[in-house]
């Protein structure tokens, strides 16, 4: 990562790094980053992974789903994602994140040299073909209020570093293309 700038030199040698995933329910988001995360380890990076549904159980518990709940989401996100770099460590966050303003807000708080999104495109069709939770049929019923794709708007990424068509490319191949976008930026830590 040397052609990156943190303001604090990470105590493990190695710059850190935010890969914000965002996309839809279903959109990719989640099979990306763990596979991502698993390809990063396997080359000697430190890395971590937060998930939206993993955070929501915790951290964010509190929360609703409304525009100002997640709003508070996406910011406590950036903060913990920023304590992560400043450490050292790449952070792959898969998050809805449906709103550009606070897609906005997590690049200043992390900062911009840091930040890398990548946007999952996929329709609500496909989303919904994936969907093993019956999320969307619940939200298409009214049983779920605020759901981002039915009930709620959620905006595309009007500058993403990375746009996957999750829709036509395989993890496999996705992946193949989020590594070499990577690898442009990050050469590989030694053992």
């Amino acid at each position: 990562m040397s052609n990156q700038s943190i303001s604090h030199p990470a105590p493990n040698g190695q710059e850190g790094l935010v890969v914000w995933f965002t996309g839809l329910s279903g959109s990719g988001k989640s099979s990306l980053a763990q596979a991502l995360h698993q390809e990063l380890l396997i080359e000697n990076y430190l890395v971590n992974v937060l998930d939206g549904d993993a955070v929501r159980l915790g951290l964010c518990s509190d929360l609703g789903f409304s525009a100002l709940d997640r709003s508070e989401n996406i910011r406590r996100i950036a903060e913990v994602s920023k304590l992560f770099l400043k450490n050292g460590f790449i952070t792959i966050v898969a998050f809805i994140s449906p709103f550009e303003r606070d897609r906005l807000m997590a690049k200043k708080i992390i900062g911009r040299e840091n930040f890398i999104e990548i946007y999952c495109n996929a329709s609500i069709a496909v989303c919904e073909s994936r969907d093993v939770k019956g999320l969307y049929a619940k939200a298409r019923r009214g049983e779920i209020k605020n759901f981002t794709g039915v009930s709620d708007p959620y905006e595309p990424p009007l500058e993403a570093d990375l746009t996957i068509d999750s829709s036509k490319e395989s993890v496999d191949e996705a992946l193949k293309k989020i590594l070499l976008f990577l690898k442009l930026r990050t050469p590989p830590r030694e053992a």
